[in-house]
């Protein structure tokens, strides 16, 4: 499978993570690889459907599929999450620095 190259930040991830049912499919890609048709198998959604939601995962570098016969398996890119998960832990230090420093100048308003 071909892959689309990935921007360094980490926007695409967030936007491809903003979905409910790519959320589920990666949620089930964390257990180990699984075909197309595993997939789609009780999701209540079509193989086409399913397909499309793979596409912008892959896109944002979450995962990665390869061919086995006729089949597509695809597999978690935790490396790829890890790097979302430190972004939101230094906008979580920015967040909690802006946030003394408005408490700061609150209180010395005040004394």
């Amino acid at each position: 499978m071909t892959q689309r190259r990935r921007s360094a930040t980490p926007a695409p991830v967030f936007a491809a993570l903003g979905d409910e049912t790519r959320l589920r499919l990666l949620a089930r890609l964390s257990h180990g690889p699984m075909s197309i048709s595993g997939l789609t198998a009780g999701s209540g959604i079509t193989r086409q459907g399913v397909t499309k939601h793979l596409r912008v995962l892959a896109g944002a570098g979450l995962i990665r599929g390869s061919r086995r016969g006729k089949e597509s398996f695809w597999q978690l890119e935790r490396r790829r999450l890890e790097e979302a998960r430190r972004s939101l832990e230094q906008i979580s230090r920015q967040w909690d620095a802006a946030l003394g420093k408005l408490k700061i100048f609150v209180e010395s308003e005040h004394t």
